[in-house]
């Protein structure tokens, strides 16, 4: 028999509400649309310059970067501080986000639907995670299409990486443990090798 990992995600647009769907990251008042221009704010964030070779001015770590949720609640900001409106509250601990810029303590980062805010930078961790974004995936013994099947991933479950080739990525989840093709995640380079 083969396992299948799913996982409900819980996003909320304020901390006390919550909603139960397959994809995070929903405006913060449904009734009424976000305001298309924010509130001037100081201090003004950076506008992100994404290319693969730059460098974070706080961490000197690569622009953009893979990391995922630390906390089990992360509340994503409009802007680089505790004063800015929560536009989103995550709420899935290991949930993977890409860091597209940088700004003191704060994180600017985008899920895979490209929703942006800030996050403090201790809400996050380098782990690496990937959502499974097909319907279902299948998990295999081995980096080959052919080998024996060991789990199957459903559409929104996110897997822990552990290793990572030009093609397959081996994963775990809920005691499970297996290689996928890259191509049905999102939280991993196309082209990027984790060893």
């Amino acid at each position: 028999m083969i396992a299948l990992i799913s996982v409900f995600i819980a996003v909320t647009s304020t901390p006390n509400v919550a909603l139960a769907q397959s994809a995070p990251a929903k405006p913060a008042e449904q009734s009424q649309p976000a305001p298309k221009t924010p509130a001037p704010t100081d201090p003004k964030p950076p506008a992100p310059v994404i290319s693969k070779s730059e460098r974070g001015s706080v961490t000197n770590l690569p622009l953009p970067r893979f990391v995922s949720l630390k906390a089990t609640e992360a509340n994503a900001r409009r802007g680089p501080s505790l004063s800015h409106r929560i536009d989103w509250v995550f709420k899935l601990r290991g949930y993977p986000l890409e860091v597209i810029a940088e700004y003191g303590h704060w994180r600017r980062v985008r899920d895979f639907e490209d929703a942006t805010g800030w996050v403090h930078y201790s809400l996050i961790t380098g782990v690496r995670t990937a959502l499974v974004q097909h319907d279902t995936v299948d998990l295999h013994v081995r980096p080959d299409p052919s080998s024996r099947l060991a789990a199957q991933a459903e559409k929104g479950a996110v897997l822990r990486l552990l290793e990572c080739n030009i093609d397959w990525c081996k994963a775990s989840a809920g005691g499970h443990k297996g290689w996928l093709r890259k191509t049905g995640l999102w939280g991993v380079g196309a082209d990027e090798i984790l060893e």
